[in-house]
């Protein structure tokens, strides 16, 4: 089932794509979360802390592999909305090229890199173990984290964000089951075993679904072949929309690096109010997607005006549910923090309701990062979301490297709303720059197919043939 996002109110377009993109998402989280949940309760603080301290080098590497896949997807809906279906084909399979190049070569690097990346971060003596059993199998599962990200990303381009939501609830599902069975016989390891096995299970099935539903899919010999040039543009555009994950989590991994430093009751404070918070963010990272298929497929149509639309309708969405999320966490966060630990932990409790206030107070700021920079990397200019992905990191770092080790846990809670802060006053100029370069190039080729002008250079290219003939019979 495609769908056509070029054509009717942009509002409905996108509530319509991005509530069954937003419940994914919130599947995608829950599952996330149970693990914390269930090993916050079922095996304590220490463990509760083991994975938390893994959680910014976590994002840092498959945010690069989810990165990537998204920046795949994008030619892909520029394709569809350009209806040439014979260069959509194309895509796809080069798409499954690169992603196959890609999760060897980040899964070997990552597997022998593992344990030295948790001693640059400082991960305390007592969590150590833990943490590495929990990150080194996390890692194995990197192709399964590409495969279903890569299959769903072209399943979104072509118009449906029904059926990745669809398997993302088999494998939250799964998840839950195999959390209860494996974390109880292999403690933190097994919240990771579950994880993978999961995801991996929704993979092959999205997979499957591909291959068996979408006709328009259908490939020849030639368009299954490995093609540089296809392969060169997937690259260009994945591989800055990862470095933009990638880069953003560095600045992560700095301020964990100095969370490491308070020690395991602070790890596990920032671990349970950033699992909440995700859970919480879900919604702007809906809208984000949302923005990047709205804004490759009406590029790819030509529709620069429907761009603008897009935002600002989807800025209204954002700006209400920050307000929504901010009352809620007012109101409701003390009892938010009982579901990671027990209530006898009244000192983690408060820090971790500080944590997410300070968060969740900022949430404006980071509704406009994600409509943005998704919808820039949506227009094919994805150089501009390292650009952004720079300003956060540039602004954690300094949170980390100067501000914690002053401040001390206050300081931590500052740390990504003054990220979300600088990213928005790079994003929101690049934005309008970008909408001035491709108006100006939308006009330009306007004007070159203008049949008036066609002729005129008809006419003017025919006389200077004339005027060349004449000049050598001259002669």
């Amino acid at each position: 089932m495609t769908k056509d996002l070029t054509k009717g109110s942009p509002m409905k377009l996108i509530l319509g794509f991005g509530v069954p993109l937003l419940f994914g998402l919130l599947f995608q989280q829950f599952y996330n979360m149970v693990d914390t949940i269930i090993v916050g309760k079922m095996l304590g603080v220490d463990a509760l802390a083991a994975v938390g301290s893994t959680g910014s080098v976590n994002f840092m590497i498959l945010g690069f592999c989810i990165g990537l896949c998204n920046g795949f997807a994008i030619p892909i809906a520029q394709k569809f909305g350009a209806k040439d279906d014979h260069g959509l084909r194309k895509f796809v399979a080069g798409c499954a090229w690169v992603s196959v190049i890609f999760a060897l070569v980040i899964t070997v690097a990552v597997g022998f890199l593992c344990k030295d990346i948790l001693v640059w971060m400082r991960t305390p003596d007592n969590i150590m173990a833990d943490a590495y059993s929990y990150i080194f199998v996390i890692f194995m599962g990197i192709p399964a984290t590409i495969l279903y990200n890569m299959v769903s990303g072209i399943i979104r381009s072509l118009g449906d964000s029904i059926m990745p939501l669809v398997f993302l609830i088999i494998s939250s599902l799964a998840n839950i089951v195999l959390d209860v069975i494996f974390i109880l016989q292999f403690g933190v390891l097994g919240a990771a075993l579950a994880t993978v096995i999961a995801q991996g299970a929704s993979g092959i099935i999205s997979l499957v679904y591909l291959v068996k539903k979408y006709d328009i899919l259908r490939m020849t010999k030639e368009e299954k072949r490995f093609d540089i040039d296809c392969i060169r543009t997937l690259c260009g555009m994945g591989v800055p929309m990862g470095l933009q994950y990638s880069i953003t989590a560095i600045g992560s991994v700095i301020l964990q690096s100095a969370v490491n430093t308070l020690g395991s009751d602070a790890v596990a404070a920032v671990t349970a109010a950033s699992k909440i918070c995700m859970f919480l963010c879900c919604p702007f990272d809906a809208m984000g997607s949302t923005m990047a298929t709205y804004g490759g497929q009406n590029i790819g149509a030509g529709f620069l005006n429907r761009i603008h639309e897009g935002v600002k309708a989807c800025s209204k969405l954002g700006v209400v549910y920050s307000l929504i999320c901010l009352g809620v966490v007012l109101v409701f966060g003390k009892e938010l923090s009982l579901l990671f630990v027990s209530a006898d932990e009244t000192a983690i409790i408060g820090r971790i309701h500080y944590f997410m206030v300070v968060n969740v107070v900022f949430y404006i700021p980071l509704a406009f990062v994600n409509i943005v920079r998704f919808m820039i990397q949506g227009l094919g200019y994805p150089n501009f979301a390292i650009l952004a992905g720079v300003c956060e990191m540039a602004a954690r770092g300094i949170m980390g490297f100067v501000f914690v080790p002053l401040f001390g846990f206050a300081a931590a809670g500052f740390a990504s709303p003054a990220a979300w802060i600088c990213a928005d006053c790079f994003l929101i100029p690049a934005y309008f720059h970008v909408m001035k370069k491709l108006r100006k190039q939308l006009e330009n080729n306007e004007n070159a197919m203008n049949p008036a002008n066609i002729a005129c250079e008809e006419e003017k290219a025919e006389g200077k043939w004339h005027w060349s003939r004449k000049k050598k019979l001259l002669h």
